[in-house]
């Protein structure tokens, strides 16, 4: 009971350290290094199914410290494979925001069609082409006006938080 005790708990601190590697590793290696955490822990699993038997067949005195020390075990891979699980879901929802954000950046926004509406109601109401790229091109112009009227603003209201307090 002693060496197959001693070889888990060996297997137990291995684990602890592979999941600090779990941390450093690059996307392509992370899933082999989850997969070999998972069948050590599931080694390890076994291994205290195992131990609980053995505990159970050791004499009446020594009987109570060998459970209390195989639940010991039992208690801390429990606690590993809940910080894989953990793991496991953080770099699921990485990688889930990843694919949205890639999505949203390759989508193309469109005004559904708003322009050619707006032509095809202007055309129905009589308005030439001409009329039609004057209306265009005075927006075009609106727009930069606009920002212009914006930049001024801001310098008149820096100057005046400036000046007069």
């Amino acid at each position: 009971m002693e060496g197959l005790y001693q070889q888990t708990n060996k297997q137990v601190h291995e684990v602890q350290s592979y999941m600090g590697h779990l941390e450093t590793s690059d996307k392509e290696s992370v899933h082999l290094v989850e997969n070999e955490i998972q069948a050590r822990i599931d080694n390890i699993f076994s291994n205290l199914e195992r131990l609980e038997i053995l505990s159970s067949k050791e004499p009446p005195n020594k009987r109570q410290s060998a459970k209390l020390r195989v639940d010991q075990l039992k208690y801390d891979v429990q606690h590993l494979q809940t910080a894989l699980r953990n793991f496991q879901h953080r770099r699921y929802l990485r990688e889930q925001q990843e694919r949205q954000r890639e999505e949203l950046l390759a989508r193309t926004f469109t005004t559904n069609g708003t322009h050619k509406k707006i032509l095809d109601v202007a055309n129905m109401l009589g308005l030439s082409n001409t009329v039609m790229r004057l209306i265009e091109k005075r927006a075009f112009q609106d727009k930069f006006l606009m920002l212009g009227g914006m930049a001024v603003t801001c310098l008149i209201m820096f100057l005046v938080v400036q000046y007069l307090t």
